[in-house]
């Protein structure tokens, strides 16, 4: 099992997003966790790699599974630690190797090509003040199969 950890980073009424040049789906920077790092790590490393932007006490928002299945067969299963935070320091890539960075607006979201339960994810984020857990399951082209929320509790600060 894999552990990723990304961040959505608001200014005002806009999010930075990566545009995967794969599939074209926007996306929240973030990557895999590496042996011996925290969560917390891996959030602030991957962002600042990918972005050029050091996030300033991001917050724990969302614990996923997410589980890719064909066929009724389970066939690949990971786990997804999502952060928010609205301060950073530094200064953005013009130029990322993992696609296309752009300030999105929030309001463009829903007109973008994502992942499904990125869309779920993203929405309850941006409005809520808690931590969600749940656990997505996906064909293994992405398209979701079901999304089943475990809880929404507050942010501990």
């Amino acid at each position: 099992m894999q552990m990723v950890a990304n961040c959505i980073l608001r200014r005002g009424d806009q999010l930075l997003m990566l545009q995967k040049p794969r599939r074209g789906w926007w996306v929240v920077p973030g990557g895999k966790v590496e042996t011996g790092e925290s969560l917390y790590e891996a959030a602030i490393r991957e962002y600042r790699e990918e972005t050029g932007l050091t996030l300033v006490q991001p917050e724990l928002r969302g614990v996923f599974t997410v589980l890719l299945e064909e066929g009724g067969n389970l066939v690949n299963h990971w786990m997804l630690f999502t952060f928010y935070a609205e301060s950073f320091t530094g200064r953005l890539h013009k130029v990322c190797e993992e696609g296309h960075l752009e300030w999105v607006g929030i309001d463009t979201l829903q007109k973008r090509p994502m992942a499904e339960g990125d869309r779920i994810f993203l929405a309850h984020i941006l409005e809520h003040p808690t931590l969600l857990t749940g656990k997505f399951t996906y064909t293994p082209d992405y398209e979701l199969l079901e999304w089943k929320p475990e809880s929404s509790m507050p942010v501990l600060r």
